[in-house]
């Protein structure tokens, strides 16, 4: 595939570049070209960012940023048994327990959220930072949901995390899905007052808690596209009316003519 000019592979992170240094010089610089394009459009073309993985992971299957990077392009698309797959890979080259939360979330696109519950309490999780957690948390109550236990995904979302005040990276995801989930049980004054809260938190705008709001507030989004149609509409209508008036005198005038050649005619003795 092709990389743009721009890239150089300096790019990657530091610790992902030591990693490479195994691999001979121009195929490190491969590698690192491709997850740089892997990043770089993981969110915006996900199939694009795969297609750069799958380049890498021909190239460096050996190197665990590379299974990594696979992985997360993979779950991106919703390849959750392929995202697994890599994941699995990449721990096993590691012992890293980072990805745990992400490895339990594929467990549940693949249809298996007993097996993503387990996860969630398994002695892996003590050994995750406070993102982590708070991540593991969240993959936890949406297999709750899955399982259809509404309930129990609220009591698993109310933490120390949910109720503090200060902001972090993870807040207004957190305070997004607790609202959602209050939601679904019909706790709408309640939803209304977390989704105000993640609006508060998200400052980067990685939900649409804001959108949410408006809709329980009973906002409602005008297309403007649409609106300008609405107002040319009439302008048009009146346009039209003026060419049938236009156009009625000249209709007129022509009957008065014909009218005239007939009465002509029957009086004009020669044609007797």
């Amino acid at each position: 595939m092709p990389i743009p000019e721009d890239v150089t592979g300096e790019e990657i992170d530091k610790d992902v570049r030591q990693e490479l240094q195994s691999l001979p010089k121009t195929l490190a610089e491969d590698v690192a070209k491709n997850l740089v394009m892997v990043a770089r459009l993981i969110d915006d073309d996900p199939e694009g960012a795969y297609g750069y993985s799958r380049v890498a992971l021909r190239l460096a299957s050996r190197v665990a940023a590379v299974r990594e990077a696979a992985g997360f392009a993979a779950y991106a698309n919703q390849k959750y048994a392929e995202a697994l797959a890599e994941f699995r890979a990449a721990r096993r080259m590691t012992g890293n327990v980072d990805l745990w939360p992400v490895m339990a979330d594929c467990e549940r696109g693949l249809g298996r959220p007993e097996k993503a519950l387990d996860m969630a309490g398994a002695p892996e999780v003590h050994k995750l930072d406070k993102a982590g957690q708070v991540e593991m948390r969240l993959v936890a109550a949406g297999a709750r949901r899955d399982m259809g236990q509404l309930d129990a995904a609220i009591v698993t979302l109310q933490s120390p995390e949910l109720a503090s005040s200060s902001v972090q990276p993870w807040t207004a995801r957190l305070r997004y899905a607790y609202a959602d989930a209050l939601l679904a049980v019909g706790r709408a004054d309640e939803a209304r007052e977390w989704f105000a809260k993640a609006v508060e938190a998200d400052r980067d705008g990685s939900t649409d808690a804001s959108d949410r709001l408006a809709e329980l507030d009973g906002v409602e989004f005008v297309d403007a596209l649409d609106e300008e149609e609405s107002e040319e509409a009439p302008e048009e209508t009146e346009a039209s009316a003026e060419r049938d008036v236009e156009a009625e005198p000249v209709v007129e005038a022509e009957r008065d003519v014909e009218a005239e050649s007939d009465v002509e005619a029957e009086s004009d003795p020669e044609q007797d």
